[in-house]
């Protein structure tokens, strides 16, 4: 229940008086009488909210100047030159005398359905994010291209996994010169038997390997290390 119902029961039924209501709602008492009266010549109609909309605004524009505006729209686009608010704007102001902003009648060029939606940006709501639903279902792979300060370009190739987006591998390779015909990524559709595991060495291997053939390579650096450390 609303408080202006509230306080019309508590007057009409109750019979309490306004400073009463007004205390007991924690109102202002000029409320008090002026719902009163409102409910006295309105009915329950005086219960509903009201628009807070105000009912001038000094800064609108005429409706002539309205129509103006969606005139010279329809007469330049009949002779083939150009419509835009910007245009408008500038005939307003050299031919009628009229002061309009380019935004203002942009608005109501649009009020009037002369404006064809074009969004420059594609919505992010359109966007459908591919997620893998079991971690280690699905890697995905991607190469960055990196300068050293030495001057030479190695590419790093980054593997995560799609569904618990952990970085599963990342290493550096150097570009070779004379590509071949080997792809530049492997993507994967479906699960390895076992991921990769970080070594303490850099295994450098083909990018047209699997993550799996690399993990290998890094078990085999890691025996050998572990062999002449004995």
């Amino acid at each position: 229940m609303s408080k202006a119902r509230l306080v019309i029961t508590a007057l009409f039924v109750e019979h309490q008086t306004p400073s009463e209501v007004a205390t007991r709602y924690g109102v202002h008492r000029s409320w008090v009488y002026k719902l009163k009266a409102r409910y006295e010549t309105e009915g329950d109609a005086a219960l509903e909210p009201r628009s807070r909309r105000p009912t001038t605004s000094p800064t609108a524009i005429s409706d002539h100047t309205t129509d103006l505006i969606v005139r010279l729209r329809k007469e330049l686009s009949e002779v083939g030159l150009d419509a835009g608010p910007d245009t408008i704007a500038w005939h307003l102001q050299q031919h009628h005398d009229v002061t309009v902003s380019a935004a203002t009648i942009s608005r109501h060029l649009a009020k009037a359905g002369l404006v064809v939606p074009e969004p420059r940006k594609r919505p992010k709501s359109s966007y459908i994010r591919f997620e893998a639903q079991m971690p280690n279902e699905t890697w995905q792979s991607d190469f960055t291209h990196y300068r050293l300060s030495t001057g030479h370009d190695t590419e790093i190739l980054t593997w995560l996994d799609d569904c618990t987006r952990m970085a599963i591998r990342v290493t550096a390779h150097h570009r070779s010169p004379h590509p071949s015909s080997s792809p530049s990524s492997v993507p994967r559709s479906k699960p390895l038997e076992s991921p990769p595991q970080p070594s303490p060495t850099t295994a450098w291997y083909s990018p047209s390997a699997s993550p799996a053939s690399a993990a290998k390579a890094d078990a085999t650096a890691s025996s050998t290390n572990s062999a002449d450390c004995t």
